[in-house]
């Protein structure tokens, strides 16, 4: 005998996959200008960051209205001071998580100014840690002997230096390191001037630079604004895409 037939279930018609509903166009651009936003925020924050140069304590290297790129990664990674304006307990704001590079002789970097800290200033790094420091009509003595200057740019004449500025003789006579006839750097900080000796306000006059406050170094003028009108457009051609010694 065969087997008994066997009854055949009707199939299903196969239900058509609905299409999801599209993002509007206005979400699509909501999302991608939040997400653009914060790469900004951490591309800021944590690598580099624009500055402009409001004043003349750097120059010939540095001019009032250019426009710098500063590499904040170069010497580690660095909180920021704080987080969208709030001071978070718990976290180390404006520490080093971690250094990469130490920070040398001769590097222009940004920082926060010590006296401050709603302010960022920029000069040149003269003294590390362990270094001694004497300005002496002027010039900048290193570790007992006069230093290699090739960036200090002066106006004041030398019969016109006053024994009693700090700008032209530090540290002072009648101070514990007047005595001694120079400074030392303490461990942890840096000693800082402006290339435009004559005009800057340092640390000859303010200290000394914890290192945790130093941001990050200055790289290159990526645009130049000459305040004073001269030049095509008022635009420093030449200077744009300087790379900063």
């Amino acid at each position: 005998m065969g087997e008994p037939l066997r009854t055949l279930k009707p199939v299903a018609p196969a239900r058509s996959r609905e299409p999801e509903p599209r993002k509007s166009i206005a979400r699509e651009y909501a999302e991608a200008l939040i997400i653009a936003l914060a790469l900004a925020v951490v591309i800021r924050t944590f690598f580099v960051q624009a500055y402009k140069i409001p004043s003349g304590s750097m120059e010939p290297t540095l001019l009032v209205g250019d426009h710098i790129l500063v590499n904040k990664l170069i010497y580690g990674l660095r909180m920021p001071d704080s987080i969208f304006g709030l001071d978070i307990p718990g976290l180390p704001l404006g520490k080093y998580l971690f250094r990469l590079e130490p920070i040398h002789r001769g590097d222009v970097v940004v920082f926060v100014f010590p006296p401050d800290p709603t302010k960022d200033f920029i000069k040149r790094v003269i003294g590390l840690p362990g270094d001694t420091i004497a300005v002496k009509n002027g010039k900048v003595w290193l570790n007992g002997a006069p230093m290699p200057d090739p960036h200090a740019h002066f106006e004041v004449p030398d019969a016109d230096r006053s024994p009693v500025s700090p700008r032209d003789n530090f540290p002072q006579i009648g101070t514990d390191a007047g005595a001694l006839g120079a400074v030392t750097v303490p461990p942890g900080k840096i000693f800082v001037m402006g290339d435009n000796r004559d005009r800057s306000y340092d640390s000859r006059f303010w200290g000394f630079v914890p290192q945790d406050n130093v941001e990050g170094r200055a790289m290159i003028i990526y645009w130049s604004w000459n305040t004073n009108g001269d030049g095509f457009l008022h635009i420093r051609w030449s200077r744009i895409g300087m790379i900063i010694h």
